[in-house]
């Protein structure tokens, strides 16, 4: 059950810490003269389940369309298992697996037509009776998009995702409009595919959802991320109660990490 292990444990999956699979440097974006994305610095290792947390408007969408190569950044450096979006596209469709917030299908194709087109895309596609079953959509496969639950629905986004058997998913607002035992389900098919040695970057507002299933965390306000580490060293006494201080309190160019006593007042860390 998803609440049988400490949060943002891996269950039963040994991180590689000394492998990297996705390194963002320097990333920084504007859209006229509003910075959307300002000096964005991480790195996620191989086998982890990193979190990207924040209000809206506060830089999580544009970040994650950089680093899949829908938006051409400034400046920065963005490599996803040693590739660069913007100019290895084409390997890297073949190693990366996308789940954005707004992810829709026509309503007329079937959850198997679905499976079959997204598999066409890849060279070596996963199995597709396999997966279904993975996301228990097998009596669901001859069903329509339009008849779907919205549960139904997220798996089947998971699923598409999953096609190319990605060594990286990302995974935008999984769990948004679901109802609490559908985000169960999902949490627990999270653990299910980390466990296959995949790298997942999970963007998601839900802070019981991050501690659950998140190794890190970065939490973002207006462009930079202010908090950096782990749940358990960032929430005192939780993790919804760093980040309301840190969204709606703290100023905007006071940061945390993992590093930062959270027993004293935060202070300035960029440098001067």
């Amino acid at each position: 059950m998803p609440g049988d292990r400490p949060p943002g444990e891996a269950a039963g999956m040994t991180i590689n810490t000394g492998s990297t699979a996705i390194e963002v440097e320097r990333l920084s974006k504007r859209y006229g003269r509003k910075i959307a994305v300002d000096d964005v610095s991480f790195t996620v290792a191989e086998g982890e389940i990193f979190g990207l947390l924040g209000r809206n408007g506060a830089g999580k969408s544009t970040t994650v369309d950089c680093i899949v190569g829908l938006r051409t950044p400034d400046q920065g450096r963005i490599r996803i298992a040693g590739l660069d979006p913007r100019t290895d596209r084409r390997e890297l469709r073949q190693l990366l697996g996308v789940q954005l917030q707004e992810s829709q299908l026509q309503d007329k194709l079937t959850v198997a037509e679905a499976m079959r087109l997204y598999a066409s895309f890849y060279r070596r596609p996963a199995d597709i009776d396999r997966l279904l079953a993975m996301l228990d959509l097998t009596d669901k496969r001859d069903t329509r998009y339009r008849k779907l639950s919205g549960g139904q629905k997220q798996r089947l986004s998971i699923a598409l995702a999953l096609i190319g058997q990605p060594r990286v998913a990302v995974l935008d607002e999984l769990t948004t409009g679901l109802d609490p035992v559908a985000r169960r389900d999902a949490w627990r098919l999270l653990d299910d595919i980390r466990n296959s040695g995949v790298t997942i970057l999970l963007i998601t507002h839900f802070m019981t959802e991050a501690e659950r299933l998140c190794d890190r965390v970065a939490i973002m306000r207006d462009g930079r991320i202010a908090a950096l580490g782990t749940p358990a060293a960032l929430g005192t006494p939780t993790l919804e109660d760093t980040f309301v201080a840190l969204t709606d309190r703290v100023p905007a160019d006071l940061t945390l990490t993992d590093e930062t006593p959270t027993n004293e007042t935060l202070t300035d860390r960029r440098p001067r």
